[in-house]
């Protein structure tokens, strides 16, 4: 018989369910109360903590172009490869895949990880290709991003790299014009906040922060049909006479302007392996040496300014040698009664040292210092050298040596500017790597009719008769002087290691170029500048003349053509 007053189990766990459910809507309700209005902020916060990140925009650095457009070193985008070590750090067993892809050490990249582990952003390989970028991307390892940056390429390879130096991995110029041009060409990075996924892929852009600025781009004065000729010619001057180093450097007269700056042994800046100190210095600009003969035209030019020297004035240099306070100054063999034109055609250390010193030391050393020699030529290259110039009182057989290029030194670039006073009829204008698109003022450092005559003197230097006959050009007329230095070395100069120069002017009528050459010690059997320098020069400047489009000047060969174009044999 069942009792009236019993209630069923089940009715007690209906109620107990009934009232679990209520607790957990009333929970749930709470909850999205507490969520989505009472603690919204914080809430938000920390998503966006988890979720939104500032990243940087990498900005583009400028290009660099020579005279005629032509570039010389641009910026490519690619991607480097980083982690944050707190967020890979469940997923370690995949450091391998990561490894093999890129190429590098597995226990390397694991020691890394394991050494930064408490930060959020590690480099693990910066510039990747884009193939390789595309590798790490579809591993989809959380903790591990690319990011976008910039890297530099020099089309023109070695044949530019001492000119244009190079930037490192963060953009930043470190070499050459890339250093000198830093600030104009760098970029200002942007930043813009964005949304990562949880395998920190960026699923969308929210805010742009601040916009990148591109970095300006530079037009030099290099003329890369110039540059390519130059570099050529000197490398292989170099390995045919076995020299350990050379250099030459090409200025446009009219302007100041670097047209051509090389140097031997030479790097290309797009092998990094290769950026060693030492290899990278523009030796045209931080090398200084003693000039030797080169200097013989500028001390003719001092004597011809006080205007008591004539070209045809003479100067008895026998027997050979001269004595000057103990010390004896030698020739090759002795010359006799030559003139002012004869001691630049012979070479004459003897003639060119009784000149000197009948001059004052003023009017001398103020020639030397006029044309540039021992001052920074103020072309913002870095690390430029200024070169030695005794200044105070000098001894006679210091300024005699002097005259012939010894006791002072200076940078190929130096003597070019020096000789570009020559061949700009006594003017020199300020030396730049910058593109010229308007006239610049130069400085008279010598009258017209001083430099007219020592470049007709230096024109027969390059005659057959001369001694750098290897440096005449077809239909051109060349004026130039060589120069064969023994070098300085510990303890005095040694007999049998030289410095081979020679500086040219081009065409001598009216000039445009100047070149300088200079070998340092070949060891092939020649050293002379008018065997080792002088052809550098021929091949170098005779093609440059027809790149310009400048006519030939050479008398014979103008009335030759003239009497064709009239229809009249020649």
């Amino acid at each position: 018989m069942k009792n009236k007053n019993y209630k069923p189990h089940y009715q007690f766990r209906r109620i107990v369910v009934l009232s679990v459910f209520a607790l957990i809507i009333v929970g749930l309700f709470w909850r999205a109360l507490d969520m989505q209005v009472i603690n919204q902020p914080f809430f938000k916060q920390q998503g966006d903590a988890r979720h939104l990140r500032i990243v940087p925009i990498s900005a583009h650095r400028g290009d660099i172009y020579d005279r005629n457009g032509e570039p010389l070193a641009i910026s490519t985008p690619v991607d480097s490869v980083w982690v944050n070590p707190k967020e890979i750090k469940d997923d370690l067993h995949r450091v391998a895949e990561i490894a093999k892809t890129l190429k590098i050490n597995s226990q390397h990249l694991r020691n890394k990880l394991a050494k930064n582990v408490n930060r959020e952003f590690v480099y693990i390989l910066r510039q990747v290709a884009p193939e390789v970028a595309e590798k790490i991307k579809a591993l989809s390892i959380p903790g591990v991003y690319l990011q976008r940056e910039y890297k530099r390429y020099y089309p023109a390879g070695e044949v530019t790299s001492h000119v244009i130096g190079f930037a490192n991995v963060d953009d930043k110029g470190q070499e050459g014009l890339e250093l000198a041009y830093d600030e104009w060409l760098r970029g200002e990075s942007g930043a813009k906040r964005v949304i990562r996924d949880r395998l920190g892929q960026v699923v969308d852009d929210i805010e742009r922060i601040k916009t990148a600025e591109p970095g300006k781009s530079v037009q030099l004065s290099i003329d890369r049909r110039i540059q390519y000729l130059a570099y050529q010619s000197l490398k292989s001057a170099v390995k045919e006479h076995k020299a350990i180093a050379g250099s030459a450097v090409v200025l446009d007269v009219h302007t100041g302007e670097v047209l051509a700056m090389v140097n031997q042994p030479s790097f290309n800046a797009n092998d990094r392996s290769q950026l060693k100190p030492g290899v990278y210095r523009n030796r045209s600009v931080t090398d200084v040496f003693e000039p030797g003969s080169t200097m013989k035209p500028f001390t003719i030019a001092a004597a011809l300014e006080t205007g008591r020297w004539h070209p045809k004035d003479n100067v008895h240099t026998s027997p050979g040698y001269y004595k000057v306070q103990g010390n004896t100054i030698k020739d090759m063999r002795d010359y006799g009664k030559i003139n002012l034109e004869e001691i630049i055609l012979k070479s004459s250390n003897v003639g060119v040292s009784k000149v000197a010193l009948s001059l004052d030391q003023e009017q001398q050393l103020n020639m030397y210092s006029k044309l540039g020699f021992g001052v920074n030529s103020e072309s913002g290259f870095p690390g430029e050298r200024n070169g030695n110039l005794r200044t105070g009182h000098l001894s006679d057989f210091e300024r005699a040596t002097m005259s012939f290029g010894y006791s002072l030194s200076v940078t190929p670039l130096q003597l070019a500017r020096a000789y570009s006073a020559i061949a700009a009829n006594g003017i020199v204008h300020p030396v730049s790597f910058l593109r010229k698109n308007e006239p610049v003022e130069g400085e008279r450092v010598m009258s017209e009719a001083t430099a007219k005559k020592v470049r007709r003197m230096m024109e027969r230097v390059v005659s057959p008769e001369g001694t750098a006959n290897k440096a005449s050009i077809a239909n051109y007329r060349v004026a130039g002087k060589t120069g064969t230095v023994h070098k300085f070395i510990s303890g005095g100069y040694a007999e049998d290691r030289y410095l081979s120069v020679f500086a040219g002017i081009a065409p001598a009528s009216d000039p445009r170029l100047v070149m300088i050459v200079m070998l340092n010690e070949p060891r092939n059997g020649k050293y002379f500048g008018g065997q080792v320098a002088a052809p550098v020069f021929s091949r170098v400047i005779s093609g440059a003349l027809r790149l310009l489009d400048i006519a030939p000047d050479d008398l014979s060969y103008v009335q030759k053509k003239n009497l064709k174009v009239n229809g009249e044999s020649a």
